[in-house]
């Protein structure tokens, strides 16, 4: 399958719009509270970006952001619709998280791996994917491994 660059997506009502101009590094499942929370489902699937590839092109005015106290990754979102759009984590920022319902077509990737898993919902098993699982944040075996 050939995807067709760029990439482009933005939010329900089209407020916000945003194109990827390279093909995707790799995409992930999240089961981390905060994703069930700002999605209300189970697990969230987004696609992560080459580095300087993700550009917004028209309504950055609507966009807003939630900051946690913590630290921990921001999300971002439309101020008119609610639409999650995209998540970065100021300890990694290179690794925007693109939800995948907001691609205006096929982005051409498939998640390859499960984090969070710790904190899965209870009222919906993880499939038997064979996806890797990884109990907190990829990041970190990464890490482990002395990757980034």
């Amino acid at each position: 399958m050939t995807t067709r660059l760029p990439l482009t997506g933005g939010c329900n009502c089209g407020a916000v719009r945003y194109e990827v101009t390279e093909p995707l590094v790799r995409a992930s499942y999240c089961h981390c509270r905060r994703c069930q929370r700002r999605t209300g489902v189970a697990a969230s699937a987004q696609a992560h970006p080459a580095p300087g590839s993700f550009r917004i092109t028209s309504g950055s005015e609507k966009l807003r952001v939630w900051k946690p106290a913590d630290g921990g990754g921001e999300k971002w979102f439309c101020s008119q619709c609610g639409s999650a759009l995209f998540g970065l984590n100021p300890n990694h920022p290179e690794s925007i998280g693109i939800r995948m319902g907001t691609f205006d077509d096929d982005p051409g990737i498939r998640p390859s791996v499960r984090q969070f898993v710790a904190f899965a919902a209870p009222w919906e098993p993880i499939p038997d994917d064979g996806l890797p699982r990884y109990p907190q944040s990829r990041h970190a075996a990464d890490q482990r491994r002395g990757q980034r």
